[in-house]
């Protein structure tokens, strides 16, 4: 089965194309001008994305070195995202999949970053997910490819979206992620102890680390030889708020396969401090092209509804809220 994966959820364009779940390429066109604003603007992105998705698709195919005759089945990110930027994708996916008569399948964007995860490799079933992005911060427990209980969720802000409001303070451009992972390599983890939510069950929290970093800064107008200090405390305080909840589900149902995706999940040290602390379990992270918004996981994850039966009407409508089935 050939298939091709569309993404226009928020301000990142991209088209895969997989054949038999193997990813034969994968267009990413990533939206610079929002960094001057602090953030995404919907409209910006929405007018990027209608000049971007035909090149982009093009390029895909062509790399793919496959013909539209070729598909089998097109899959586009329905929600959640932006409304603006979800019809973008969704109005040429459901044009190029009547006008070749092929399956349309709309893809749950949180469910297609879980299939990030099978991309590359096999993964034996059950497994942990921890989804952890700009927009979500989720833990989800998958007993088997399209079978999900959800056990904690953000009571606030997304761990991605704590990062970017952090950089903000400290004057570093959006997105904030990588900027604080930057500068926190210069720093101490330990200059200050922030504080990590404690909360009843596997929920996460990071208001409240959010602004003891804003006080903290409002306080003491810290200098920039010790701003790397503080991006490093606030970022271990991040990672630990993530892994905490996440190993603790694993001990309670004695299940020690992890997988981390999202795009928080390029971060190095998540990486290295969940592997140090669940040394005993099998931790899965997609590669770092794969973390991001992208085409091949909403590819991966159509192919599996298709090879179900499963595919949507082209009546379907985009939802910015949806949830994890």
């Amino acid at each position: 089965m050939t298939v091709l994966g569309i993404d226009t959820s928020c301000d990142d364009t991209s088209a895969s194309v997989i054949r038999d779940g193997i990813v034969l390429s994968n267009i990413v066109f990533s939206q610079l001008g929002h960094s001057k604003y602090g953030g995404v603007v919907p409209e910006l992105a929405s007018r990027d994305h209608i000049r971007n998705i035909v090149p982009i698709i093009r390029k895909a195919i062509k790399e793919a070195d496959v013909s539209l005759k070729d598909l089998n089945g097109i899959g586009v990110t329905y929600g959640p995202g932006l409304v603006g930027s979800l019809l973008i994708g969704m109005s040429l996916g459901k044009s190029i999949a009547m006008a070749l008569d092929i399956p349309f399948s709309g893809v749950n964007h949180l469910e297609a970053h879980i299939f990030s995860l099978f991309l590359e490799k096999k993964i034996k079933f059950p497994i942990i997910v921890l989804i952890v992005s700009g927009g979500h911060t989720e833990l989800v427990l998958m007993k088997r490819e399209g079978e999900y209980s959800i056990f904690g969720s953000t009571l606030d802000d997304a761990c991605g979206e704590a990062f970017d409001k952090v950089a903000g303070m400290f004057g570093l451009p959006y997105p904030g992620g990588k900027e604080i992972e930057k500068i926190a390599k210069k720093g101490r983890t330990d200059f200050i102890h922030f504080p990590r939510a404690k909360l009843d069950g596997y929920d996460f929290s990071f208001s409240g680390l959010k602004t003891a970093v804003l006080y903290h800064i409002k306080k003491n107008h810290p200098s920039e030889k010790v701003i790397p200090d503080i991006a490093a405390s606030f970022q271990e305080a991040c990672v630990d708020s993530l892994i905490y909840p996440t190993i603790a589900l694993s001990d309670t149902i004695g299940i020690n396969t992890i997988g981390l995706c999202g795009g928080v999940a390029r971060n190095k040290r998540l990486r290295e401090k969940i592997r140090e602390m669940a040394p005993e379990c099998d931790i899965i992270f997609p590669s770092l092209e794969f973390c991001t918004d992208n085409g091949a996981m909403v590819a991966r994850c159509t192919e599996f509804h298709l090879k179900k039966g499963d595919s949507s009407p082209l009546s379907l409508k985009a939802e910015p809220s949806l949830e994890l089935p």
